[in-house]
């Protein structure tokens, strides 16, 4: 069972917090509980969450973790959840210096989760809204049966990722009108015959044939008007509000959609928000919580956490040396016109202003940049060669990996692809009344990637499950515009 903060813990926890507050760090209030292994790896199952509701990903989630773990591939020290206040986890096996460690890492997730613009749209109270979510799906099993509602559970969370991300931030859609720039009957009528005297007009034409002709005018407009009038990205959305569903199947579509949309700025700022908790765990440790016999432990357990990966692109590194690089840059006035036009080396590195506005700077960049705006703005050429990123390719010829290009502008590209949309294909809903026939048209906006075929029809097949008539995705394979279909039971393919 979980429990409660030991005296000595729930003191250090109030220390840490009052140092990070003397930095400036901005926090809900920290609730902890302790936790074993075989807890924090059901507790990590469920995303963070300690209910959730029933479904076969779960169990599949924990045998990988518990797995993992026994074999001494992984170790989880800490689980943050975006909540007010803010949720905690600490691994009871953990040393004295790993919890002091883990809670300035927290502190630095809390201040990130209250501030940056990415999170302020969510619930904040969402450890509630994930207990009712779990509550209304055993609800429906209960009504319904186990596997209805868990086949159509795996439909929508093969769809979770086709949301608008950006959707919370922008206003796509117009609300009301302007009634002066209301059309004319005239305008909306077609075929009224011309009349240049007011007072002839009932007689050259009668209402009757103004009201047929009006009638006739609404009926095509109403065919050719496109549904919905411009590409919606928000396919899940777009599927709650006019699928032919029951009630229950649309509340579903909707619990999970408000899930996604949650947990949407997490996959956003994943390098920033790690980058900065990493931060500030290594600025508390070393200036404030730390005693002298801790070095070593400190040394070793965030060594680790800054390590590069053979596979991956380590987010905590990439986020850490950024920030630092930003606000030493920022703390020798390393910016503006007059840096980026001086083109003399030994200039630039002796270049210091003391300007000391280091500090400053990054609780700027923490509030209103996300890891794309992030990337594109402070990941400079200075910085790609001073810290020798690279990007590699799959050479089928030697069967092994190898260095492709070590070009700046190369490098950032493609890096910058892969956090756009979390690296998923952006798809959205063109028609959903596709030949006037209730089909619903989809078109992937190619960006020189391929969709993978597999994972596409899967989509697809899932999609028509929620939309119960034929569906079709228009793409492009092969630098060939296809459109692939499916009606329940074949796929289809044609050039378009």
């Amino acid at each position: 069972m979980p429990k409660k903060l030991s005296p000595e813990l729930y003191d250090l926890q109030k220390k840490i917090e009052a140092h990070a507050r003397d930095y400036g760090l901005d926090m809900f209030d920290g609730y902890y509980e302790v936790l074993d292994y075989d807890e924090v790896n059901m507790v990590a199952a469920f995303g963070g969450f300690p209910v959730r509701y029933p479904h076969w990903k779960w169990g599949m989630e924990y045998e990988r973790l518990s797995k993992s773990y026994e074999y001494g591939l992984h170790k989880i020290y800490e689980m943050v959840i975006n909540n007010d206040p803010c949720y905690a986890y600490l691994l009871e096996s953990n040393s004295l210096a790993d919890q002091k460690m883990v809670m300035c890492h927290v502190c630095g997730h809390n201040d990130f989760f209250k501030n940056n613009f990415a999170f302020q749209h969510t619930n904040r109270k969402m450890m509630d809204e994930m207990a009712n979510h779990a509550t209304r799906i055993r609800r429906y099993i209960d009504w319904y049966g186990l596997e209805e509602v868990e086949r159509f559970i795996d439909a929508c969370l093969s769809i979770d990722n086709l949301i608008d991300t950006h959707a919370p931030y922008i206003v796509r859609k117009k609300k009301g009108g302007n009634d002066d720039e209301k059309p004319t009957e005239r305008d909306v009528v077609k075929g009224l015959l011309p009349n240049s005297r007011e007072y002839m007009e009932d007689f050259i034409n009668p209402p009757s044939f103004v009201e047929a002709q009006k009638k006739k005018a609404l009926a095509e407009q109403k065919k050719q008007q496109r549904f919905p009038r411009e590409p919606e990205r928000d396919v899940m959305g777009f599927l709650m509000e006019h699928a032919p569903v029951t009630r229950w199947q649309r509340d579903i579509i909707d619990m999970l959609r408000e899930e996604a949309y949650y947990f949407a700025p997490q996959g956003m700022t994943k390098i920033m928000n790690e980058g900065w908790a990493t931060y500030w765990h290594a600025k508390l440790m070393t200036e404030k919580a730390m005693d002298p016999s801790e070095v070593i432990d400190f040394a070793d357990k965030h060594s680790g956490v800054v390590a590069s990966s053979k596979k991956n692109l380590n987010p905590y590194k990439l986020g850490l040396e950024l920030l630092r690089d930003v606000e030493d840059r920022w703390n020798r006035g390393r910016y503006g016109k007059e840096w980026e036009e001086c083109d003399d080396m030994a200039e630039r590195r002796r270049w210091d202003k003391q300007t000391g506005k280091g500090r400053e700077k990054l609780f700027q960049v923490r509030r209103i940049y996300n890891d794309v705006t992030f990337i594109d703005e402070f990941f400079t050429l200075d910085f790609c060669r001073e810290h020798g990123y690279f990007t590699y390719e799959y050479d089928r010829k030697k069967k092994q990996f190898l260095i492709d290009t070590r070009e700046f502008e190369s490098v950032k590209q493609k890096l910058l692809t892969q956090l756009t949309n979390f690296g998923h294909p952006v798809i959205r809903v063109v028609d959903g009344n596709y030949e006037n026939r209730s089909e619903l048209l989809m078109e992937h906006a190619f960006e020189g990637v391929d969709l993978d075929v597999g994972y596409a029809q899967d989509t697809l097949k899932n999609v028509q499950m929620i939309w119960q008539r034929h569906v079709h995705l228009i793409t492009t394979f092969d630098e060939r515009r296809v459109m692939l279909s499916y009606d329940g039971h074949t796929f289809s393919e044609k050039a378009v």
